[in-house]
């Protein structure tokens, strides 16, 4: 059995270390992935990204929490710094999620409150399965008027009431698909009624801000858009955080199920 043990000061790898390759893991991928996903947002924003030893903190530049995302990217040593961190990067009044990876003590008593545990989902390259139909025209957002359509169907269906109040072009600023992000717009006849966003990042293709109006739910738009999402880049595998009620799409889209994620709110 001792053969088994390390040389005395030997460094164990733990999945973490900065110098570590993205693909070590798909967790640390999803990871990384996420992060750069929340800093693309903040730099089209013109907003401010924060970073710690074991968290970031993007803040968009609005009071909304879905402006404002923090994660934490590598398993704490010390939990109470690691949220003080992240309080610390936004001022009073503005709310923020907070993601957790991994699983967190009860951060209650740092003033933020529990939203739930949403999988962590992917769906590698090998995966075969039929687009889905859908008699919505789906197309690329490339234009302002195109990126305004998506983010109003992302307001009005996802939603997120505390930005309706925001000037047309606010959050999808042209500026955030002139990197590695697409942002796709499903419409029925001229109106908007789905979105998507895809990031390329770590190697994987992060599917984010899946939106559907409700008066174009139940007749397969949801799938289509995150299949716009899902195939920008065929060569990668895709992940997304998922809803409970979202699962069931996903799945039959060739999506699985990691591991549950932590969300915090900080009100």
């Amino acid at each position: 059995m001792s053969s088994m043990l390390p040389d005395e000061g030997e460094h164990l790898t733990t999945g973490w270390e900065d110098d570590l390759a993205p693909t070590d893991s798909l967790v640390r991928q999803a990871v990384l992935a996420h992060v750069s996903w929340a800093r693309a947002l903040t730099t089209a924003a013109r907003g401010t990204f924060s970073e710690g030893e074991s968290w970031c903190a993007g803040r968009g530049g609005g009071a909304s929490a879905l402006l404002n995302w923090a994660i934490v990217t590598r398993p704490p040593r010390d939990w109470a710094q690691t949220v003080d961190g992240v309080t610390a990067a936004y001022p009073d009044g503005v709310s923020a999620i907070v993601i957790s990876p991994f699983p967190t003590p009860d951060l209650t008593s740092h003033g933020l409150a529990l939203v739930g545990h949403p999988p962590l989902m992917f769906r590698p390259t090998s995966t075969t399965t039929s687009p889905p139909s859908t008699p919505l025209d789906v197309r690329e957002a490339t234009t302002d008027r195109q990126l305004q359509d998506a983010e109003r169907v992302l307001v009005e269906g996802y939603p997120m009431p505390d930005m309706a109040a925001l000037p047309p072009g606010d959050f999808y600023r042209p500026d955030v698909v002139a990197g590695p992000t697409r942002v796709f717009v499903g419409y029925d006849g001229e109106a908007p009624v789905a979105t998507a966003a895809a990031h390329s990042a770590a190697g994987v293709t992060v599917v984010e801000n899946v939106a559907v109006l409700a008066t174009a739910r139940g007749k397969g738009a949801g799938a289509a858009l995150t299949w716009a999402a899902t195939t920008t880049w065929p060569g990668q595998g895709a992940v997304l955080i998922a809803s409970d009620d979202g699962q069931p799409v996903y799945e039959r889209l060739g999506y699985l199920r990691v591991e549950r994620w932590t969300c915090w709110l900080r009100p």
